[in-house]
């Protein structure tokens, strides 16, 4: 499942294609993916112009100049392509051919300044929705929701707010949502990496007795958007089925440390460990078990 940098990537590729633009056309082709789409969806969003492109956690939010927000999820293996005049933009070392089936292209945005965007999904785990901007933090699927690891209330005392007294593994404390929006497996695995911390310590340990933060709670909340931003500006990585708008794959894979990296030479500088793989929650964690404590 793409995880939040690959949706942010997703995000910016999109932006100059609709934002700004109105939906002069849509076509539904199919009337569900993951969830029914919303009833009338096409007629709903006929003429409609987009005044902005969000993201929150994993989801990616159009807002509309009807006070409504069309709401996006990429799910397992949904992404998006952008089609001009002048034909598709696929340029990218990486770029392998994207599938043209017209059974997984099941909705497509005609928008008026001429660019086509075309959402392909083959295992239909993704979704849109189309919610009144005024009930949007109270939806089901965003009421809550942890804080978003990218702004700037992220920092060692919160970390330490968050897990006190937990006893969970910290790799499952990150990875819980209504503590941390949009943190996913590869990561939480690259960041505990760098912050020299093992995912199996217990969460808690971040907080000291009074509450207060510890060395490792500052260490790991300098580090978690340090590997996010890192992965975004590489254009995400490319695990199974992530593409970004313009059919490039992300090169951020080409720079993890522990992920998928099982029984190679873990690369901190001095360490003789050997990167582990091991299970934690039905997930595959990937650490090095000598410098990460």
């Amino acid at each position: 499942m793409p995880e939040l940098p690959e949706v942010e990537t997703v995000r910016r590729g999109l932006a100059p294609a609709m934002v700004g633009a109105c939906f002069s056309k849509v076509e539904q082709r199919r009337p569900d993916l993951r969830f029914p789409l919303p009833e009338r969806f096409a007629e709903r969003l006929q003429d409609r112009c987009v005044v902005a492109l969000a993201r929150r956690a994993k989801y990616l939010l159009a807002d509309l100049d009807d006070a409504n927000v069309l709401m996006m999820h990429l799910g397992m293996s949904g992404s998006f392509r952008i089609e001009t005049r002048k034909g598709a933009r696929q340029p990218g070392e990486f770029h392998h051919p994207r599938s043209e089936a017209a059974v997984h292209d099941h909705v497509v945005f005609d928008m008026s300044n001429g660019a086509r965007v075309i959402y392909n999904d083959p295992r239909r785990f993704g979704f849109m929705l189309i919610v009144p901007r005024a009930e949007l933090d109270a939806h089901p699927l965003f009421a809550g929701m942890g804080v978003e690891p990218l702004g700037n209330e992220l920092d060692g005392a919160l970390l330490a707010r968050l897990f006190a007294g937990k006893s969970a593994p910290l790799k499952a404390a990150l990875l819980d949502q209504r503590l941390i929006a949009g943190l996913g497996n590869i990561y939480v695995c690259e960041a505990l990496h760098r912050a020299g911390l093992s995912p199996r310590r217990a969460a808690g340990t971040l907080a000291r007795r009074n509450g207060a933060p510890t060395e490792r709670a500052h260490r790991l909340a300098d580090v978690i958007p340090q590997v996010l931003r890192e992965a975004v500006e590489a254009g995400g990585s490319s695990l199974r089925d992530h593409r970004q708008t313009d059919g490039t794959l992300g090169y951020f894979q080409h720079r993890f440390r522990v992920y998928d990296r099982e029984g190679e030479p873990c690369p901190t500088p001095g360490c003789t460990g050997i990167i582990r793989r091991i299970v934690q929650s039905g997930r595959s964690t990937f650490f090095c078990n000598v410098c990460q404590k």
